[in-house]
């Protein structure tokens, strides 16, 4: 598993690609957000780890440029530890945050759990045909593409959990906690930013209109449900 690590300060650089190369991923470091994008797209990885306050290009700007062409899982790294800082973060596709000062072991869990989830179904441990048509929308759980009316929608990897978690159970109303839980495979701590700043880009994705949705419907003081077939 290879590994891009964009982190201006050489020290934690240094830290961070020593324990993970014991780990056995490789890390390819980049220390500014230009030399990040040529070494993303000169490359595969199966995931980005981005600290925001870098230099020439900031980490939003990186993240962005992946975003355009790429939904591998991205982690942010960084100092700014604000509900807003991780909201917008998130907003723009990161797939977790990860605040400074910490743990190296808790880095290493967030990159296995995500890297899993993506590896899960491209090396097949799903091979079961499983298509489910809602809508306008059909949805493979085998192949984790998602198709409106015959145009395909790029998803994250959590946003498509989400909206699996949704479709094989039309008629439960889940709580942020139960999708918290089960996408993000973590006991859940009342992180309800997370859930609400995934569960608006899926909105924004998938529905005619966001603001009235008719997929991923809010059940007041509860959580989220299905909404009933076309």
């Amino acid at each position: 598993m290879k590994i891009l690590l964009i982190e201006d300060d050489v020290e934690i650089s240094d830290m961070l690609k020593k324990f993970l190369g014991t780990e056995g991923f490789e890390v390819v470091t980049a220390y500014d957000g230009e030399s990040a994008c040529e070494k993303f797209f000169d490359d595969e990885y199966s995931l980005v780890l981005l600290d925001l306050m870098i230099p020439k290009l900031d980490g939003m700007e990186v993240m962005n440029a992946i975003r355009e062409k790429s939904t591998v899982p991205i982690i942010i790294v960084s100092a700014k530890d604000t509900d807003s800082d991780k909201s917008l973060g998130l907003g723009l596709g990161a797939d977790d945050y990860v605040t400074k000062p910490f743990s190296v072991t808790e880095v290493l869990a967030r990159i296995k759990a995500n890297i899993r989830r993506t590896t899960q179904y491209s090396a097949g441990i799903e091979r079961r045909e499983d298509t489910i048509t809602w809508g306008k929308l059909t949805i493979n759980t085998e192949d984790y593409s998602v198709l409106k009316e015959g145009a395909r929608i790029e998803l994250t990897v959590k946003e498509f959990e989400i909206l699996k978690l949704l479709v094989k159970n039309p008629k439960k109303v889940y709580t942020k906690e139960q999708i918290y839980s089960s996408v993000w495979n973590d006991t859940y701590v009342g992180d309800e930013n997370a859930v609400n700043v995934h569960i608006s880009r899926l909105r924004n994705k998938i529905e005619d209109n966001p603001r009235n949705p008719k997929y991923v419907i809010t059940v007041w003081g509860i959580g989220y449900r299905l909404g009933e077939e076309e």
